[in-house]
Formats: structure tokens, C-alpha cells, sequence
């Protein structure tokens, strides 16, 4: 039914075309992208000592994911642009979203708190866009989703304020950043480390500034927190609950060179706190839950560190890396259960055997826990993601290798390959090897 909705918008709205190079008239709303991606995966058989609720299987397990989406953009008056993104999910993920720190399918939704469980289209993103031009330079911007054809100044200050996916301002990096084209594993989409705010689907209310130059861009942002976490429903006030965030990107030899980026974050939500959490279970003689801590009022702060080095083929073929860090007193919130993230990898181009638009991807990643987490764990405390029942510690290590094939202008086939070491901090079992076929199209 929505691969019908996605088809006839395109006779609904005007279709903005990339290599028309103007922008499109006032008012008038524009096609940006529609796209359906499929991704089918299979965890092998493995070891495992024990299981508890939320453990991998160890018999294995398979699903398939199913995501369809349509972006329209529509130009305003006075420098103005809102984009209206529609999606749906359908399907599932590997033992349902859970087991992992570094979940192994980036499109996977999870069912928190208030989702219901309900697969139907939805809002994904709804905001207004607006650049004030700080001098005369721009550059010229293709069709692209939520992204407007026509010229941008490249010193600029920009301000978005609606329905966003924040992820899409911060932690941003060239080589891994788009589980529909890249690497699919959450470990190479953000930072693990990264709490970031968002609801179950990836998004959230919010507000962005940008001061943007041609070296540098500092971006700071507040947006709404869940009410719980792996919640589906915001809470509502930023001064009760809030999640802030400021970046400083350096581009010192361009736009299409070497980036660094200086990300920090603190969230304020109604959160339980690890060893509050166990202090009371020993009080009381039961099982720890974090849920029942919960307060209003408690804080988590990080940082990431993350680096793209452009080498050959206008880019196409390059390094990154990324290393994260938050406090872990409180509980994991919105993204997945990590207080530590190292990760690094390449792409490279299919140019240099005659595939220019193939790409291969190779990345790795170490993830770890603060003390009180670690501690939580192996007393038999659950988290959104994690519940083992007990917990015999080790870093959760991934390693993952895909190859984009191009098949035509809007197909592409990825085979893709996950190997995971003490997968949920557990050496008590794995390592979990899970195949995966991706099949993405993109208008």
C-alpha cells in the first residue's frame, strides 16, 4: 500500500530535477527522493552458556526489514525551505532489536514503551529550514533528500526547527553514516556512545542553529527527550527534559578534504541511576531495575571525536574513525548501552577495477561499559537492549565488511558480513556471525 503511496506522489507534487541546476518556484511541492530498501539477515549458530530475556539465540535466528519513505520539500519566501519526510517500517530485525550493543541492522525500529508494536506509515520529519546568507559566495546544491536544488551560501547561519532526526547534523561522517548505503551495523552509523535524543523511529522535536564558514561550522541543538527510555512518546517541556548538543566541525582544506569534528552532548531526563539502582536491590533483596530509579532532574554528558580522511577518487575512496565517551551513571536512554565507542574503517571506490560507482567498506569497532553499568548487568538488571541474566564482562568487538554492487542509476545490492566477539559484553557467549543481503532503491 505505501509502495502505491510513494508512486503517485510523484503525479501529485512536481519532481525537482538534479542537473536543472535552478532553484524551483515558490510554494510549489517538490519530489525530493523516494526510496524502498530491503535487508534480509541470518545469525549463524553460536555458543552460549546461558540466556536470559533479551540474549541472542543460540540456535540462531533470521528477518527481514522492510522500509519505504517519500521526501517532499517545498521553497518559502525570505530565504524559508519545509520538508515533509513520510516513512514506514515493516518487518523485523534479528532477535527483534535486542542482544547487541552494536545491533547488526540500522533500519531495524525497535518496539519501546508506547510504539505498540505497530508497523504504519508515519511522520519522520517535519521542520522549516532557513538560511540567512552572511556574504556573496554560494554553491550550487543538487536534488537530494530534504535537500532543495538551486544555490546555498556558503557562509551562512542556519536554523531548523520541527520534527528532526538528529543525527542528521551531528556525528555526521562521509564514510559512515547511512545504513542504507553503507555499513549497517549501529557501531558506523553514530558514535555507540552517543545517547542521542530520539523516539523508537530515530526522531525527535528539536531546534538547530548553525554558523556556518568555509573552514568551520559550530552547530548547537536542544531537542525533546523520550519520557523512558527506548520510548516512543517525547516528554514534553525542555525544562523538565531536554538533550543539548554543541559541534564544532574544521574543514582546513575545504569542504572535500580532511574534517574533524568536536561533538558534546548532556541529556536531562527522567532517568534511573546505576548504583542507586543496585543500592536498593541489596536493600531489598530483589533483582535491580533501573526503570523503577527513575528522576526527573539526572543528567549524562559525553563527547566524540570523529575524523574523515578523504584519499583518492574525489573522495570516494577514504578513512575514518570515531571515539566516544559518556559518564554511565545513568541509564542508557535512546540509542544503545555503551559508555565507551572506538571505531575505524575505509571505503573504497570500484573505480580501480572499472565499477566507479561500487564501493567496498571495512570498519571495526570496540565498544565497552562504565563500572556501574558493568555491575548492573552481571546482578541480572535488564536495559532496553541487554538482559543476559548475568554477565561474565567483555568489550563487545564487531568487525564488518560489505560490498555496495550498482546495478543501473537507482539499484544497488549489498552483501554484507558481521562478525561479533562477546556480543552484549558477554564472553559467556558467541561470536555471533551474522550474513546480510541489502537491496536499496533510490529515485
Amino acid at each position: 500500500m505505501f509502495v502505491l503511496l510513494l508512486l503517485g506522489l510523484g503525479a501529485l507534487v512536481t519532481p525537482a530535477h538534479a542537473d536543472s541546476g535552478s532553484a524551483p518556484p515558490l510554494f510549489v511541492p517538490q519530489l525530493l527522493d523516494a526510496q524502498v530498501s530491503y535487508v534480509a539477515q541470518k545469525l549463524d549458530r553460536m555458543h552460549s552458556a546461558y540466556t536470559g530475556p533479551l540474549s541472542l539465540p543460540a540456535g540462531g535466528d533470521q528477518a527481514l526489514s522492510r522500509t519505504f519513505g517519500a521526501y517532499l520539500g517545498m521553497r518559502l519566501p525570505a530565504h524559508l525551505a519545509f520538508y515533509l519526510d513520510g516513512e514506514l517500517f515493516t518487518g523485523g530485525g534479528i532477535n527483534k532489536g535486542t542482544g547487541l550493543a552494536g545491533y547488526v541492522n540500522g533500519d531495524v525500529v525497535r518496539a519501546g514503551p508506547g510504539s505498540g508494536g505497530k508497523q504504519r506509515p508515519y511522520i519522520a520529519r517535519a521542520y522549516l529550514d532557513w538560511n540567512l546568507p552572511l556574504g556573496t559566495n554560494s554553491a550550487p546544491m543538487a536534488r537530494a533528500q530534504d535537500q532543495l536544488p538551486g544555490t546555498l551560501a556558503t557562509q551562512r547561519i542556519e536554523l531548523k526547527l520541527g520534527r528532526l532526526a538528529l543525527a542528521d547534523d551531528f556525528d555526521k561522517n562521509r564514510y559512515a553514516n547511512d545504513t542504507r548505503q553503507q555499513f549497517m551495523n549501529w557501531d558506523f552509523i553514530n558514535a555507540a556512545s552517543y545517547d542521542y535524543a530520539a523516539d523508537t523511529r530515530g526522531y525527535t522535536d528539536g531546534f538547530i542553529v548553525a554558523w556556518v564558514q568555509h573552514h568551520w561550522t559550530l552547530r548547537y541543538g536542544v531537542y525533546q527527550m523520550p519520557l523512558q527510555a527506548n520510548g516512543q512518546a517525547l516528554a514534553g517541556p525542555l525544562d523538565r527534559a531536554r538533550a543539548e548538543q554543541v559541534q564544532l566541525s574544521l574543514h582546513p582544506f575545504g569542504s572535500d578534504g580532511f574534517a574533524l569534528r568536536l561533538l558534546a552532548f548532556r541529556n536531562i531526563a527522567k532517568m534511573g541511576n546505576y548504583a542507586q539502582a543496585l543500592a536498593l536491590a541489596a536493600a531489598s533483596g530483589a533483582t535491580p531495575d533501573i526503570a523503577a530509579d527513575g528522576r526527573y532532574g539526572r543528567r549524562k554528558h559525553g563527547y566524540v571525536i570523529n575524523a574523515e580522511l578523504p584519499l583518492a577518487d574525489d573522495g570516494d575512496t577514504g578513512l575514518f574513525a570515531r571515539w566516544g565517551w559518556n559518564d554511565g551513571h545513568t541509564q542508557s536512554f535512546a540509542y544503545t548501552e555503551a559508555e565507551r565507542a572506538l571505531s575505524a574503517g575505509a571505503q573504497l571506490s570500484g573505480a580501480h577495477w572499472r565499477r566507479s560507482e561500487d564501493r567496498i567498506g571495512i570498519a571495526f569497532d570496540l565498544n565497552g561499559l562504565a563500572s556501574a553499568h558493568r555491575a548492573y548487568l552481571a546482578a541480572g538488571g535488564c536495559g532496553f537492549l541487554l538482559c543476559d541474566g548475568a554477565l561474565d564482562y567483555g568489550r563487545e568487538r564487531v568487525i564488518e565488511a560489505y560490498y555496495r554492487l550498482q546495478l543501473g542509476h537507482y539499484l544497488q545490492l549489498s552483501p554484507d558480513l558481521q562478525w561479533i566477539v562477546n556480543p552484549g559484553y558477554n564472553r559467556a557467549r558467541g561470536p555471533a556471525r551474522v550474513v546480510g543481503l541489502r537491496l536499496h532503491l533510490s529515485l
